[in-house]
């Protein structure tokens, strides 16, 4: 608790209609001490000028090109230097007065703390609330990663590892999986900390495909064995099918299902 260094890392890449939202949400927060890090995949279009217009309250700003998402999470981490960090990315939004309430749950012993994350479809304007998941058992079903609302001591990084490289798409998961598994402190804040968006059904059959040998590898580096990750894959490729029946009775309908709803 106390007046705590937070530190709140943004990626971005081509992020030009949503990447000013999220600047401002980080910087308008309440909570004074604040460290705001931004990781610039080489940017071809005017974010990185959009972002200089707020270079004077940004602590640090790198733009080059970079192995993937989880590198430049890593980036972002390596130039933080707050007890607690935070990712918000580039299309996502911190809510107001976040990051004090976060500062709240603050002690000396937890390492992970996970907040609420508000899932807003742009499209159909239908918010509902995401409650992060406190376990990852070695084959994560059901999870909700959130990890919007998560924050991260420095120390823990430190302890624990950064995001693997070799993950493109669950790096995420497999970073709370592993933190998990070794023992990590974590704590739930029954605060809504950021609003993402989503357009559309997310998940689709081509994409989870492409990401099948790593869902699978996942769970093996969770401690699982190989018949364990099949029936991951598996039980990934049956959900993705009850999605597309589900989509027969309204796009959010699986939201309204799975996630609880907002009052606003």
């Amino acid at each position: 608790m106390g007046n705590i260094k937070i530190s709140i890392i943004t990626i971005t890449y081509n992020s030009e209609k949503t990447v000013e939202e999220t600047i401002r949400s980080v910087l308008n927060q309440d909570y004074e001490n604040i460290e705001y890090v931004i990781i610039d995949g080489g940017s071809t279009d005017s974010t990185l000028d959009i972002v200089n217009n707020y270079r004077d309250r940004i602590a640090c700003v790198i733009s080059e090109k970079d192995k993937g998402i989880s590198d430049a999470f890593n980036k972002g981490i390596q130039n933080a230097t707050g007890e607690l960090i935070g990712i918000i990315n580039s299309d996502d939004v911190l809510l107001p007065n976040a990051l004090s309430k976060v500062a709240s749950y603050y002690d000396p012993l937890t390492e992970v703390y996970r907040g609420n994350t508000i899932v807003w479809n742009a499209k159909t304007q239908y918010k509902c609330r995401e409650i992060p998941s406190m376990k990852f058992p070695v084959v994560p079903y059901f999870i909700h990663v959130s990890h919007q609302g998560t924050f991260i001591t420095r120390k823990a990084y430190s302890k624990y590892g950064l995001f693997d490289l070799n993950f493109r798409y669950a790096m995420d998961l497999e970073l709370l999986c592993r933190f998990y598994r070794s023992g990590s402190k974590f704590k739930y804040m029954d605060v809504d900390v950021a609003l993402f968006r989503v357009e559309g059904d997310g998940v689709t059959s081509d994409s989870l495909s492409k990401k099948k040998e790593e869902l699978k590898y996942l769970v093996v580096k969770n401690g699982g064995s190989s018949f364990q990750a099949w029936l991951y894959y598996a039980n990934l490729k049956c959900i993705d099918c009850i999605k597309k029946i589900l989509n027969i009775f309204g796009e959010d309908f699986k939201r309204k299902l799975r996630y609880r709803p907002t009052n606003n």
